[in-house]
């Protein structure tokens, strides 16, 4: 390859002033292969040119010659297919795309980086490399035939250099000096060359004059040195000297070292038996406190407590590596130990004493609240016991099985103490709802045990009387058993509602203080819970649960924590729930409208309790009851729904007004005034659509069933009374139904004053409705006078029959059977009576209008006018 090049060189562009700079054999893309050589040059003379050359041998012989040639500045894009793989193939992009194939991959590369410095140097970076290795574009040029290729550059770059400014000058005033220099350069060059002859001369003189001085400077030299050699050998006498310092040095600082690292190693050594002195000396007085310490006083408790602090401390102190090993160490590490073990018992034992001591005390004053519905006090016992609540942490941390036992015993005397307490404050309550024995005989109970015996009485079939006011009629109507609000008056239902807020009331505080005085004293954590877990059934915890809750000496999470209180509380007042259950059901018993009382106000007791903590063991044995109440309360629904799918009325007797409509009435005002502001308004609203649709269900049965009062007049009575009762209670979630109603009410009025009012013009109508029938066959109005059978005659017939003597006995008539269908107590007569007298003069215009149609001119008229109308309706209702 080099000899081509020089070939090249010498035979296509050194004619050309050209140098070649970078060669690579290459052949055309996917064609027959023929070689070519893609040449680099630059011109020699300024400004430069860069060209790209194509070359090729010549068919007749073996020389070169110049194919194509291509200005670098016209070169686009160098794309060498793949920067990460090797391959010979590249792209040229001048005015359009060459693609060559290189005859091996180092070539390609050489020429790729000749282009690229040349388009650094005279392009300024114009041209765009793709796919192109980034160790091809540095600017540092590699070994090899690149750096002949990069030096030639340079040498055809640095061939020519500009004269600075000052050079420039002194040529000026050295031509300036000869004036021919111009017209006859040789002239200039022979007196230059022998200016410079003199110059030469000049300095070989000028040497040769100052040999003298350096012959002075040599002798100088040598006597310097003299003094250099007089000067070494003191300096070797004076360093033998500082060794021999040296070593005594050296000495005193061993010496030195030693007596630092004594005084350093007692100083430890003091330091050490400090810190065992300091930390594991305890106090004889608080030996003596935790040996013989008062548990009974506030001083001595307090004197106990700081003496089990420190003896903590002692226990607890972190000992370096080996104090382990001292025999000292373990001698006062065994003594901790006895002591700790001695006060445990000692302070378990006391404790002890004070839990049975309480239930005796306790005992004595449960006969004090046999009478009153009010729980005892347990704050003064609780106030006592917590002086040992510091002592019980410490004896949780240090000996856990004790604090276990301790646990347990407290839940044993506890639970049976509330339990006798609970109890006696449950049967009070009972007795209060139910009165006096005989009272309680009657809802099933025995004696003042307050216990139900009695099954709940079953439904007796509704029945409706023939005649009566309404009060007598519901007296005689129904028997409601014990669900019946007409056996119980509101100041029952009252009491009711005060005694069962009080007993909420009363074991609410009993629970959050007996909670809030087992987290202070046995030192348990009771956090806000973030969960909301329930439990839903009471679990019974004895030593194994409990013991199960915890790890034995590991320090117990919060949650694990609050399970144990939650556990506790479980185990201490495992009654509340089945007594409550069992007041729930005495209450629901004594009346069924009791659930409404109870929902409310367990809803509320609920809501509060789930604020204060929802994992709470009162909020979750007060949701589990509040699941009793809510099926009470469905059952109540339920109930009253069943009466009406079993109401029967009486074939011989009119129907008024239901007494399932009548019971849903008093229903929802009580349910109203209950309901107020409560929190479970969302379950009441639910019942009301149960209650009115099946209301509404019924009252048509009933209405298609009755054969004395007709079907409109059921319907109409009934659905006014709802629509009534609705407007007047102004519920939000009966507002469809309340419209409901009134259509019901208003169509069914409309439907039996059309019906009635067809009887007394009986003929009249009959003879009229045969003309709009011929007029709705075709025949047109004027001419149906026409008509044999609708003739003048014939309607002068008819219309005598209706003298207003005889419409006036036609329409007392039908007030009187009015009054006989309508029942008094809603009241209806007149506002039916006023329906009938418009519906009968519309009729009466009607008439008129198809006698001026169809009879023109015939001067025919009823035996009877409006005003007629109007002073026979007010004459016959005044009359009645």
């Amino acid at each position: 390859m080099t000899a081509i090049k020089h070939a090249l060189q010498r035979d296509i562009f050194t004619p050309n002033d050209e140098r070649l700079l970078s060669i690579v054999n290459v052949c055309k893309a996917g064609k027959k292969k023929r070689n070519c050589f893609l040449c680099a040059t630059v011109t020699t003379e300024r400004p430069v040119q860069v060209n790209v050359v194509k070359v090729k041998k010549s068919d007749k012989g073996d020389f070169y010659k110049r194919q194509t040639a291509w200005a670098l500045r016209d070169l686009a894009v160098v794309d060498a297919k793949d920067a990460v793989k090797e391959s010979p193939e590249f792209d040229l992009h001048f005015d359009k795309v060459y693609k060559w194939v290189a005859s091996s991959t180092v070539e390609k590369n050489t020429f790729i980086s000749c282009i690229w410095k040349l388009n650094q140097r005279y392009l300024r970076k114009k041209i765009d490399f793709i796919n192109v290795s980034s160790q091809l574009l540095e600017e540092s040029v590699p070994s090899g035939e690149n750096q002949s290729v990069a030096g030639g550059d340079e040498e055809a770059v640095d061939e020519y250099q500009e004269l600075n400014a000052r050079e420039e000058q002194d040529i000026e005033i050295m031509m300036e000096g000869c004036e021919y220099a111009i017209a006859n350069a040789e002239a200039f060059a022979e007196k230059l060359s022998r200016e410079l002859q003199v110059l030469d001369g000049a300095n070989i003189q000028s040497i040769m004059a100052s040999e003298k001085q350096v012959n002075i400077l040599m002798k100088l030299l040598d006597e310097a040195l003299k003094e250099v050699d007089q000067i070494e050998l003191k300096l070797s006498s004076y360093e033998e000297m500082l060794q021999s310092v040296k070593e005594q040095m050296d000495q005193i600082s061993e010496s030195n070292h030693l007596i630092h690292l004594s005084n350093t190693n007692n100083v430890k050594l003091l330091s050490e038996i400090e810190f065992l002195v300091n930390h594991m000396d305890l106090a004889k007085g608080h030996i003596k406190a935790l040996q013989e310490g008062d548990l009974t006083s506030s001083r001595g408790i307090e004197a106990c407590t700081n003496a089990a602090d420190a003896l903590l401390q002692c226990m607890n102190v972190a000992l370096r590596p080996g104090h382990d090993m001292l025999h000292a160490v373990k001698q006062q590490q065994q003594r901790f130990s006895d002591l700790r073990e001695q006060f445990a018992r000692r302070l378990a034992s006391h404790l002890n004493s004070v839990f049975v001591q309480q239930g005796h005390d306790q005992s004595s004053t449960l006969a004090q609240h046999s009478a009153e519905l009010t729980l005892p006090n347990h704050h003064p016992f609780h106030r006592d016991l917590l002086r040992y609540a510091k002592l019980m942490e410490w004896l949780k941390n240090t000996d856990y099985g004790k604090y276990e036992g301790l646990t347990k015993n407290y839940m044993d005397y506890l639970s049976r103490l509330y339990e006798r307490e609970i109890k006696d404050f449950f049967e009070v309550a009972k007795i209060k709802m139910t009165g006096t024995t005989r009272e309680g005989k009657k809802f099933g109970l025995h004696g003042s045990s307050g216990k139900l015996t009695g099954s709940t009485s079953s439904l007796n079939k509704l029945s409706v009387q023939s005649s009566g006011n309404r009060r007598s009629q519901s007296s005689s109507l129904l028997d409601m058993g014990n669900m019946s609000a007409s056996d119980l008056d509101v100041a029952d239902r009252t009491k009711f509602d005060k005694i069962f807020e009080q007993v909420l009331s009363e074991l609410e505080p009993l629970c959050l203080a007996e909670q809030d005085f087992i987290s202070k004293f046995f030192k348990l954590q009771q956090h806000q819970s973030t969960s909301g877990t329930t439990m839903n059934e009471a679990e019974e915890m004895d030593g194994v649960a409990l013991s199960r809750s915890y790890t034995s000496g590991v320090p117990q999470t919060v949650s694990s924590e609050k399970d144990m209180i939650r556990q506790m509380m479980t185990k201490i007042f495992r009654c509340i729930e089945p007594e409550l259950n069992n007041l729930i059901a005495l209450g629901d018993k004594i009346d069924s409208f009791n659930s409404l009382y109870m929902l409310v106000k367990m809803s509320h007791h609920v809501w509060t309790a789930q604020n204060v903590d929802p994992a709470s063991f009162l909020s979750t044995t007060l949701g589990n009851v509040l699941v009793t109440v809510k099926r009470n309360f469905d059952k109540c629904i339920s109930n009253q729904m069943k009466q009406m799918d079993e109401v029967k009325i009486s074939k011989k007797s009119k129907v008024g007004i239901l007494p399932f409509v009548a019971e849903f009435e008093e229903f929802a005002a009580l349910a109203e005034s209950i309901f107020k502001n409560a929190e479970r308004r969302g379950d009441l609203d639910k019942a009301y659509i149960k209650l009115i649709r099946a209301v509404f269900d019924s009252v048509e049965k009933v209405a298609n069933e009755s054969q004395k009062t007709p079907r409109d007049v059921v319907m109409m009575e009934n659905f006014h009374h709802i629509f009534a009762t609705l407007s007047r209670l102004k519920i939000s979630c009966l507002e469809a139904e309340k419209k409901e109603a009134k259509q019901k009410y208003t169509d069914h009025l409309q439907s039996y004053v059309i019906y009635s009012l067809g009887q007394p013009l009986e003929k009249l109508n009959h003879f009229f409705e045969g003309v709009e029938a011929r007029v709705a066959q075709g025949i047109r109005e004027e001419e149906v006078s026409y008509q044999l059978a609708f003739n003048k005659q014939e309607l002068r017939k008819v219309i005598k029959e209706y003298p207003g003597k005889e419409v006036k006995k036609g329409l007392d008539n039908l007030y009187k059977k009015v009054d006989k269908h309508l029942c008094e107590e809603e009241n209806l007569l007149q506002v039916v009576w006023h329906s009938m007298q418009d519906e009968f003069i519309r009729q009466y215009k009607h008439f008129e209008g198809l006698i001026a149609r169809c009879y023109p001119g015939s001067g025919i008229t009823m035996e009877f006018t409006i005003q007629d109308i109007l002073d026979y309706c007010s004459s016959i209702a005044q009359s009645h």
